[in-house]
């Protein structure tokens, strides 16, 4: 089931799915063999996890939080 995201180069999304909580989501393998995951939940929400530590959450309503492989939060 694998498939190529052109949003996300060098990561290919092997499986996807709906969670108990109605959010949809996918679990990505990046060429390099980490793997990641992408939410979409129905507040308009979605969050990242990338295979290299780093995550990044959107709010859908002008908030946003990066943090870094190193743990360094940026906020706007």
């Amino acid at each position: 089931m694998s498939s190529k995201n052109s949003g996300n180069q060098g990561y290919s999304v092997s499986s996807r799915g709906v969670n108990s909580q109605g959010n949809s989501y996918d679990h990505r393998v990046s060429s390099s063999g980490g793997h990641g995951y992408h939410y979409s939940n129905q507040n308009g929400s979605y969050y990242y996890s990338n295979s290299n530590g780093s995550t990044y959450y959107n709010s859908g309503s002008g908030y946003s939080q990066y943090t870094s492989p190193s743990g360094q939060v940026t906020r706007k």
